[in-house]
């Protein structure tokens, strides 16, 4: 789901004085005081809602890519660019206006192996174009950072941290793939929700660079846009999301931990020719299998997933269950295989395990 904004929204609490203590896991419940909220009947427009909507609260730009390099070693990758307004005089011309500006971005990347996981963080100031996200021709930027293209179907990721580097390029073979109702996208049985929307069907190849040396390598990669105000309810305490990609089609599916012990789930199917079936709470399930420490904390990296409507019933296993993102707010998030009834590899994202 990609959902991450969480980072951003817990930075600003811890930065931005002015900001309001919030409600449910890293303010994603806090009500959206003015903000712009999604809309059920709102049909996305392209390319324009590849760029940024400063009428909304949060919003990202966010990458993962499973790799396998001419060493025949998996690795993954991420680039995300976050978003987020601090108060709705975002939209004001003042607001807008160099220092004024009210929007503030942060990067983070990495890269994980079967033995290591590497990561790195940018933040940034909107109005003085340190970071910002155009879209068309679509560019998005922190830094020296770049997810950069003459349109959304052809790519180039740049990133760079103390111990690694890499140089991608990504070119889609397929549609985009809206979740939810078209992009609407219900995160609560109380309605909150978001815009969201993937492409899943990028081929990706390129360099990376590590404390070991260079390698080429070439996957395929997955990236999800998601903006709104308020996507959770005040009483949900974490998600866990897996993308993965099978033999017969591909899947996204969310779980929502909620203070009671209860899930708010929510799924996508997608059929290699892009054509999807989107599945409401309670048809996606997932279930931890094993847990490993990592650094103290007690996260499962081992799953047992389920679509029964697609006969979907998979072990998924971390690559490198020591794969947390020593960030800010630090999560967990990397590369995971498929076995079972089908086969394949994909991402996992983990939040409220710290």
């Amino acid at each position: 789901m990609n959902v991450k904004m969480v980072f951003i929204l817990l930075w600003v609490c811890l930065t931005v004085p002015e900001v309001a203590r919030a409600q449910g896991f890293a303010d994603l419940g806090t009500p959206a005081r003015g903000f712009a909220e999604p809309q059920p009947d709102y049909k996305l427009q392209f390319p324009a809602d590849h760029g940024a909507h400063p009428a909304f609260r949060i919003e990202w730009w966010y990458l993962t890519a499973n790799l396998t390099g001419s060493d025949q070693i998996e690795y993954g990758l991420q680039w995300t660019l976050f978003r987020t307004a601090l108060s709705q005089t975002a939209l004001s011309q003042k607001a807008n206006s160099g220092w004024n500006n009210t929007q503030l971005w942060m990067g983070h990347a990495a890269v994980t192996t079967p033995d290591a996981h590497f990561v790195t963080e940018r933040l940034a100031r909107g109005g003085i174009g340190q970071a910002g996200v155009q879209a068309d021709p679509f560019e998005a930027w922190i830094d020296d950072w770049q997810l950069v293209g003459p349109d959304f179907a052809t790519l180039t990721v740049t990133a760079s941290g103390p111990d690694f580097a890499y140089d991608m390029v990504l070119n889609s073979d397929g549609p985009l793939v809206f979740h939810g109702d078209e992009g609407y996208s219900v995160k609560s049985a109380e309605g909150q929700a978001s815009y969201y929307y993937s492409q899943p069907f990028y081929a990706i190849e390129g360099t990376l660079i590590l404390p070991t040396g260079t390698i080429e390598v070439a996957g395929d990669a997955w990236l999800d846009r998601e903006w709104s105000s308020q996507p959770l309810s005040d009483n949900q305490t974490g998600w866990d999301w897996f993308s993965l990609s099978l033999e017969d089609g591909k899947l996204m599916g969310f779980r929502l931990r909620q203070t009671d012990g209860s899930y708010y789930t929510s799924a996508t199917w997608i059929d290699p020719n892009g054509t999807t079936t989107s599945y409401s709470n309670g048809a996606f399930e997932a279930d931890p299998v094993a847990i490993s420490d990592v650094g103290g904390r007690d996260v499962p990296t081992t799953w047992n997933v389920r679509l029964p409507d697609r006969g979907v019933d998979v072990e998924v296993t971390a690559i490198n269950p020591q794969a947390w993102m020593d960030t800010s707010v630090p999560y967990w998030e990397g590369p995971i295989i498929v076995l079972g009834s089908h086969t394949g590899r994909g991402y996992l994202e983990m939040t409220g395990y710290d």
